[in-house]
Order: C-alpha cells, then sequence, then structure tokens
C-alpha cells in the first residue's frame, strides 16, 4: 500500500521506493500471551567533564545520575523494545548502532525497537547542534548501554497484562510559541526581520503579541503493566511538556520515574521492581508556564509531585487489563534540507574563515556554520514507526514535534487510544507544521534543530498515519466537521458557504455548509487555536476550534450578488489599542485593488475614544456601532442587507443601522481577516463564518449569537 499523496502541498505521489519501504516488518499473532520486562540502567559518563547540550552556545559539566529506562514486550509470536534515555537528542546513527548491537544479543530485529530521547537539557551532548558538539568520550559509552538495557529488560520477560489511562493535565503544559504583532516583528540570525512568531515572545509583554501560535495537549496517557496478580511491572507515561529546566541533569523527566517506581515498589512482590518511563510528547511549542495568566507550577519538586500524583490517580482508575498481542511497522523517508542560496552560503563560509575552528559565541557564527552543514548533507532518511499492543497505538517522529501535530495523528488515528512520541528514532530538529514558517522564529530558522524541507511536517504526518493504518489493520478516521448545535442551525438556514474553522491545516478551508463554496487559506494563517465557549458551540465535550489570522485572510468565491445577504461570525481581537488605528478588518467584498463606491467592509475601530466599536464601510462611507469589542473576548458580529435598510450587531444586538443603495459589495470574491486588497488584516481569531443569500431576522441573528443552551 502506497502513502497517500498530500495534494494540499503540491507534493509528488509517492514512488516506489515508498510502497517497497511501507511492506516493513508488521508482526500480528494470531494468538496473545503477553509478556513483559523492564529494566533500568545508569547512563552516566565515565570521564568529566562532557558537552551539555540544550543551549546555544557550548559549556561543559559533570551530569550525574541519568539513566536509560527499557520496556520488551513479547506476545508468544514477536517481541518488541521501547527504551527512553535522559538525553537532549539522539541521533539516527547512534540509535542504529545500539540496535544492531542489541539485536545481536536478543535476536530483536532492529525495526522492532524504539529508541527516544527525554529531552532533557542538561544531559551530556550525545549530537552536535547549534554551538554545542557531541561528546566524543561520552557517545560510544552511550551506544553500548543503549543496547544493554534491552538485553537485561528482555532477560526479565514474565507474564503480565495491560491497561490504559488517560487524563487531562492542563495545568502543567502551555504554549511557549506566541504571535508577535505586525509592528513587534524582530530580527532573525541573518540580519532579516522576519520573526513574527516565537517562544516566550509573550513573557512579560502581553502587549506585544496578539496570541498563541497554535494549541497545546493537555493530555497524559499511561500504558501499565502489571503481573496476572496484579502487581505492578511496569508503565509507560506520554505528556507534551518542554524540559523543565531542573531536576538534577535528568530534568522532570527522571524526577517523575523515579517518584512513581518508589510509589508503585510498595505495592508490588514482583521478581523485579517496577520501571516508569516518561516519553516526551509533542512539545516543539509547549512549555510549563501559560503567559496570559502567569499560571506556572514552581519549583521543579512540585511540578512532578503533581504531575505525578495525576499519573497515580489515573492508573488506580484502570479498570481493565487484559492480554495484548502486538503489530508494529517502520517507514524510512527521505527528506531535504533547506540550504542555503548563493549569498547565504557566502555569507556563511566568510564567518567561518573568522573562526578559524573555534566553537561559535554568537547566534550569526552559530546559524553560518549551521549553513555549511546543511549545504553539505543536502538531504537526510527520517525514521518513523508504528506500534500496537493490544488497543493502544503508539506514533513516533524523530523531531520536536508541535502539538498541532500530535493533535492530527490522534484525531485521525484509527486506535482507541493513540500516543505520539517524538526524538524517536533520531534527532530531526523542529519540524513546524508548514504554516508556522511564514511566521518564522528560531523553530523555524535552518539549521539542524530545523533544517528539514517546508513540507517535511506533512510528509511525515502522513507517513505515521499509514503506519498506523497498517499496525491497526483499519483505516484511519475520517475528519469530519464538528456536529454541534450551532452547525445545525447554522446548516438549516442553508448557507451560501459555512467555514466552522477547524481546519487542521492549509490551503483549504472546508465548506461545510453543503454548497461546496471551499475558501483559501492565505499564508499567515494558523490553525486549530480554542475558539469561542459554549453548550452550542462543542461536541462530546470537545474543544471548539478557531483559526488565527496572523497577515493572511481566508479568500472564497462566492456568488454573493447585489440582493439581500447575511454575514455570521465570531471574532476575537489580539491587538491592543495603541497598536493601529483600525484593529482589522472582518469581512470584505469589494475590487482587490482597494476601496470603491460599491464595497463593503466590516472591522473594528483600534485607538482613540471609538477605540474597540465595530465599523461598517459602505463605500466611502463609515458607519460605528456602540458597545465595545474587547481585546481577547469573543464577540459575534452580523451584518445583514435587507433591500435598501443594512443591520449591523455585536452578540445578537443591533449596533448600527442605516438606510441606502450602495455597498452591496463588488467582485467575485469575499474575503475574511483582511480587506479585499489585503490592508488592515484581522490579527486574531476567527470562528464559524457563515454567509447566506437572504436577509436573516433579528431573531435568527440572536440565535446565532447565543453560545449556550438554556
Amino acid at each position: 500500500m502506497q502513502l497517500r499523496y498530500v495534494r494540499q502541498w503540491g507534493l509528488p505521489r509517492p514512488s516506489a521506493w515508498l510502497g517497497a519501504l511501507l511492506m516493513a516488518v508488521v508482526c500480528r499473532p494470531c494468538a496473545a500471551e503477553l509478556r513483559v520486562g523492564a529494566a533500568v540502567i545508569d547512563i552516566t559518563p565515565e570521564q568529566f567533564p562532557v558537552y551539555i547540550n540544550g543551549g546555544m552556545t557550548a559549556r561543559r559539566g559533570e551530569p550525574r545520575d541519568i539513566k536509560a529506562r527499557a520496556i520488551v514486550l513479547d506476545d508468544g509470536r514477536a517481541q518488541i523494545a521501547v527504551v527512553v534515555a535522559d538525553s537532549c537528542m539522539l541521533p539516527k546513527e547512534l540509535i542504529d548502532g545500539a540496535k544492531a548491537l542489541a539485536a545481536e544479543r536478543t535476536r530483536i530485529p532492529v525495526d522492532r525497537m524504539t529508541i527516544a530521547a527525554t529531552h532533557t537539557h542538561s544531559a551530556p551532548s550525545a549530537m552536535g547542534a547549534l554551538g554545542t558538539p557531541a561528546d566524543e568520550t561520552y557517545v560510544p559509552l552511550l551506544r553500548l548501554r543503549l543496547a544493554d538495557v534491552i538485553v537485561e529488560a528482555q532477560t526479565r520477560l514474565q507474564p503480565a497484562r495491560m491497561g490504559f489511562a488517560s487524563v487531562s493535565a492542563d495545568a502543567f503544559t502551555a504554549v511557549r510559541r506566541w504571535i508577535l504583532r505586525p509592528d513587534s516583528m524582530q530580527l532573525d540570525p541573518f540580519g532579516d526581520r522576519t520573526v513574527r512568531a516565537t517562544m516566550h515572545a509573550a513573557r512579560g509583554n502581553l502587549a506585544h503579541v496578539t496570541g498563541e501560535s497554535g494549541p497545546e495537549d493537555p493530555e497524559l496517557t499511561v500504558i501499565a503493566f502489571q503481573t496476572p496478580a496484579g502487581h505492578p511491572l511496569a508503565l509507560l507515561a506520554n505528556f507534551s511538556m518542554h524540559y523543565f529546566g531542573g531536576g538534577g541533569a535528568a530534568d522532570y523527566f527522571g524526577a517523575y520515574c523515579a517518584t512513581l517506581e518508589q510509589h508503585f515498589r510498595g505495592q508490588s512482590e514482583a521478581v523485579h521492581p517496577p520501571v516508569a518511563i516518561m516519553s516526551h510528547g509533542c512539545s516543539g511549542d509547549i512549555w510549563r508556564t501559560d503567559y496570559r495568566t502567569g499560571d506556572t507550577i514552581e519549583p521543579v519538586e512540585r511540578f512532578v509531585a503533581g504531575l505525578a500524583a495525576r499519573t497515580i490517580e489515573a492508573v488506580d482508575a484502570i479498570g481493565d487489563y487484559s492480554d495484548a498481542d502486538l503489530s508494529m511497522a517502520e517507514l524510512r523517508v527521505p527528506l531535504r534540507y533547506r540550504v542555503p542560496d548563493a549569498a547565504r552560503l557566502a555569507w556563511a563560509r566568510q564567518v567561518a574563515e573568522t573562526l578559524s575552528g573555534k566553537l561559535p559565541q554568537t547566534q550569526p557564527e552559530i546559524y553560518a556554520l549551521e549553513q555549511l552543514f546543511l549545504h553539505e548533507k543536502q538531504s537526510t532518511e527520517v525514521v518513523v514507526q508504528a506500534l500496537r499492543i493490544g488497543n493502544v497505538a503508539i506514533a513516533t517522529t524523530p523531531n520536536e514535534t508541535y502539538a498541532l501535530t500530535g493533535l492530527k495523528l490522534k484525531r485521525q488515528s484509527p486506535a482507541a487510544h493513540t500516543m505520539v512520541i517524538e526524538l524517536a528514532n533520531g534527532g530531526d530538529g523542529y519540524i513546524p507544521p508548514p504554516e508556522q514558517h511564514r511566521l518564522g522564529g528560531y523553530n523555524t530558522w535552518a539549521a539542524r534543530s530545523a533544517g528539514l524541507e517546508v513540507a517535511a511536517e506533512p510528509i511525515l504526518v502522513e507517513a505515521d498515519l499509514s503506519l498506523l493504518e497498517k499496525v491497526c489493520g483499519k483505516p484511519r478516521r475520517p475528519l469530519a466537521p464538528p456536529d454541534t448545535a450551532m452547525s445545525r442551525v447554522i446548516r438549516a438556514h442553508k448557507p451560501l458557504c459555512y467555514y466552522p474553522l477547524d481546519d487542521m491545516t492549509r490551503p483549504v478551508a472546508r465548506d461545510a455548509g453543503g454548497q461546496s463554496h471551499d475558501g483559501i487559506f492565505e499564508d499567515g494563517v494558523v490553525f486549530y487555536l480554542e475558539g469561542p465557549v459554549g453548550s452550542r458551540l462543542v461536541e462530546d465535550s470537545a474543544i471548539n476550534r478557531a483559526a488565527h489570522f496572523a497577515g493572511g485572510r481566508l479568500t472564497s468565491r462566492v456568488p454573493l450578488t447585489a440582493g439581500d445577504y447575511t454575514v455570521s461570525l465570531w471574532c476575537w481581537n489580539g491587538l491592543v489599542s495603541e497598536a493601529r488605528p483600525l484593529s482589522g478588518w472582518l469581512f470584505s467584498h469589494d475590487w482587490p485593488h482597494g476601496t470603491s463606491p460599491a464595497g463593503m467592509h466590516l472591522g473594528v475601530v483600534a485607538d482613540g475614544p471609538d477605540g474597540g466599536r465595530l465599523a461598517v464601510q459602505l463605500g466611502l462611507n463609515r458607519h460605528l456601532g456602540q458597545s465595545t469589542i474587547e481585546r481577547w473576548r469573543w464577540h459575534h458580529v452580523g451584518f445583514v442587507r435587507a433591500g435598501d435598510n443594512w443591520y449591523a450587531y455585536v452578540d445578537g444586538n443591533v449596533e448600527a443601522s442605516g438606510r441606502g443603495a450602495g455597498g452591496h459589495g463588488r467582485g467575485d470574491v469575499i474575503s475574511f481577516g483582511g480587506r479585499s486588497d489585503g490592508a488592515d488584516s484581522w490579527e486574531g481569531r476567527l470562528d464559524e463564518i457563515a454567509v447566506f443569500d437572504r436577509a436573516l431576522s433579528h431573531a435568527e441573528i440572536a440565535e446565532l449569537a447565543t453560545r449556550s443552551d438554556p
């Protein structure tokens, strides 16, 4: 079976290599007799000091008490090994070498082994990145130790049962990558003003940001293994939070595992002490502080205790432990690097000459050397895997993966439960969704830390989903539009177009209204942010999703004539009032070269005595509403043209009205999130956009503005 190609990114149809590679080993027994073995070994260096990875520039120290933890699974027909090591990143070459050593001693095939890093920023450097080289005294030792822990876990195999738990740990994670407002853009290491979003941009300076650049994933998932008598054997947890910056060389990962191991040791009469593993979820844009509220859990001891308590609570609630069969598949995917052009390469060589072999100390020096690396390598091969343990699937990426990517995999996975482990089987840097490249920032700067081609994320998502289909033996779940009370009301009114804006990728904005008027997202829109809250806006307690506009628009060709029509949408303004006179345009229907006497534009005034008020521009005349559309709060906005009369609404109430024949709109394209000519982009979120070819009544507008059932 070949991978489905990603049409919206213009990717070529997979060639023969992809179909052949996807036929990698899949182990699926007829009858399961699960056995589990787990082990922990010390991987502390034998020589000090060593290079420590995780910073821009090199540093040396004496990191101690770091571990590699492994679980080996055997269902009577096949064995699978999962290892997580206290390391920032593990290169594929080191991992492949460790797997080969382990395979010689255990007879477990190398493509049935997963080896991942926790991403602690205080462990010995196993991989060169940015200003830090790999520590050559440590890498050979680590390769041996990673093989040793698999061997030791295999020797401890014993009959077992498995159970699964999932719990929200939203207090322990938040988005760290924030979008800067247009006049606050920053310089990149190459001297260009390209940084529209970057990590920690909101720290202590909320006035200069418009909002988070993506969603978070607060799910803490746990696979628990116990003996048939009910004694704890091992636990594999997964959580999306970057390193903490404390807890010793192993950071919070090691302290969390030690806490759980101590707790479950008192409940176990198994021959070997229980082993707890924390694998790294999709944390490329995630941190532990909610910059919007300032909420954080500190110090690290309190963070670890709280997260461990949530885990224990989840495990204690597991009511169904059962046997499990195993399945696993692997794919090795060739990808290109984003290599420097001639001018940047010449600059990089010039900078490198001034260093004379010394380690770089500044960002321009660091990224100059990284350009030389990318130019020399040109391309690479990355490893993607899917595992299934009973009804639980695990997908892997070798990258620092954004939370949105993990949510894409979980939402579409055919398995009942799905984990996503990042930095597994390689350390191939950040892998932003393609739309994030437009916003720039550290997570996108071309280097070993973020050097893969722009389309790498959708390629690897597709690879993971195809592997999940293979190990589960059934197709992925479709990305269906939400079936909420609000969506049913909108569809009942028969809209010309309806965009729920729960999209997870560009460029297509799906029309859920039944008329097939799909829209197009321009660059400068990011996805799957939280939308307005209310029982009528959610399905099965799921989060309502919205798109965040940061310089791009949603455009659509809709037959909006000079007759009656209605526009309905929810908006969330991200700009402070002093940023510019107009917060931005929500809706525009005019020629693409600017405003005309026939044009119609709906926006929000920013500064002055009218700040926050709705702006209705019909032709060359502007009218203002009365109430304030506050920053970072959701409001419903509606506009109705009924003959020569027009009405503008905020939150179901008439804000402005008038009479006149002009301002019906012009052209065959309508725009949301910016004016027809691209001026004054909306800087914030939009949701539940609907356009109707008739004038809705006051009561119908009020219904569309109602979030919750009475």
